[in-house]
């Protein structure tokens, strides 16, 4: 009697957790287009992590050269993510368009095998790339947004950028291995970035679903010119680009930052891809707590403290000679900063826009961030090449106090946020 009782309170218990959703509930979409992302990201930071140190230490790129190539690593992502979104809504074949964007970024891995030394073929591969990185996100996040209920949008998002940046923290590891084992053979790391983007790219044929499929409300696609005028009538949402637009202008590409950590903490730059390594650690540790955080207590104060976190860290680099414990914090600081802004702007925006509109939306959200991260680039390499790394961060330091002022004035009565409104 008494094993009896054992096992009905086992499975009261049971049921309570689950009743209480412990762990959340996303779509299969949301963990398929996880996965795919996984993938893809270890086969592009494997290529993104020995960049810095390849073009600056191997092939002697000046500080104004290098970021000439980290702008159009951010910034031509802007070129493809209207045209991206504007398909994906037109077509509503996101999936598709998506693929696209994937298997254009695999064959660039190919390209870089002819490269050589020679930077400017490289800055152009890396442009190629980084615009079929632009024509793939809108799509993909369109499918993360439309395949998720709105109370659990950057929760569905959280998910997605924590396996996201799994990809993230095992790209650096699986190129510190093969340049470990066979150093400077920097053609292996492009094979094997090559063959592991096509199974990422084979995950997203096989396992996402077209949100076609499923139970949305849907309406007919629009033309250019609808689909400008309903994103100007979209209360709130001309406020949420302007604060991502002056947030991207005072931000530092990580390539840079990690470039000051490691003069001013004399690490090894054979070590240089543990940077990342470490960036990526804390944003999957904390990219899904931060989105079930913003879902339940406000997105919009979720992703202001982000960039609270952003300034802390700018903030210890920019503190004279860098212990490692204070190359330690920076470096989770960073991540935290990337858990509590990638997915909760999305969801931002995804709360706020029209289905119909869903994809355009979000690209020229990310278009404006990505064009201000460009000129932040090339802002930042002429000042570090004019008057040093040390001014050119205190400089930025500045600029994201003010930037972070301003965000959150024009993000002021956002009706969207989530939280128990939300449910």
């Amino acid at each position: 009697m008494y094993q009896i009782d054992a096992v009905a309170a086992l499975r009261r218990t049971a049921h309570t957790l689950r009743s209480r959703r412990l762990w959340p509930h996303v779509s299969r979409n949301v963990v398929a287009l996880g996965f795919t992302s996984l993938l893809t990201d270890v086969s592009s930071e494997m290529v993104a992590t020995v960049l810095p140190i390849y073009l600056v230490l191997y092939l002697g790129l000046t500080p104004l050269q290098f970021g000439l190539v980290d702008g159009l690593y951010h910034g031509m992502t802007a070129l493809l993510r209207l045209a991206g979104g504007f398909a994906s809504d037109r077509t509503q074949r996101e999936k598709e368009v998506a693929a696209v964007g994937y298997g254009t970024s695999a064959l660039c891995r190919i390209g870089l095998l002819g490269a050589g030394g020679a930077w400017p073929l490289i800055a152009a591969i890396v442009a190629v790339d980084r615009a079929a990185k632009g024509l793939r996100a809108a799509p993909r996040d369109a499918l993360i947004s439309l395949s998720s209920g709105r109370a659990g949008l950057a929760t569905s998002f959280g998910v997605h950028r924590a396996l996201d940046s799994a990809g993230a923290m095992l790209g650096p590891l699986v190129a510190l291995a093969i340049l470990s084992a066979a150093p400077d053979a920097y053609d292996l790391v492009f094979v094997a970035s090559f063959a592991v983007a096509i199974v990422g790219l084979g995950v997203l044929w096989l396992f996402v679903r077209g949100v076609r499929g499923l139970a949305l409300d849907r309406e007919r696609p629009l033309g250019p010119g609808q689909a400008i005028r309903s994103l100007l009538a979209t209360r709130g949402f001309a406020g949420l680009t302007l604060a991502g637009t002056l947030l991207g202008l005072a931000t530092v590409s990580d390539g840079f930052l990690y470039l000051v950590l490691q003069q001013r903490s004399g690490l090894n730059p054979g070590l240089f891809p543990l940077l990342y390594v470490g960036t990526a650690s804390g944003f999957l540790l904390l990219a899904l707590p931060a989105g079930m955080l913003a879902d339940r207590f406000g997105r919009r104060t979720t992703f202001l403290a982000g960039h609270g976190l952003l300034l802390l860290a700018y903030l210890t680099a920019a503190s004279g000679e860098v212990s490692l414990s204070d190359l330690a914090v920076c470096i989770l600081l960073l991540g935290g900063y990337y858990a509590l802004t990638e997915g909760v702007l999305m969801a931002l925006a995804s709360a706020m826009l029209p289905a119909e509109v869903r994809g355009t939306g979000l690209a020229m959200l990310t278009t404006m961030t990505s064009l201000g991260r460009l000129a932040a680039s090339l802002a930042f390499g002429a000042t570090w090449a004019a008057y040093g790394p040390t001014q050119a961060l205190a400089w930025f330091t500045i600029a994201l106090g003010c930037a972070a002022v301003l965000a959150a004035a024009a993000l002021r009565g956002y009706a969207g946020d989530g939280g128990r409104s939300a449910t």
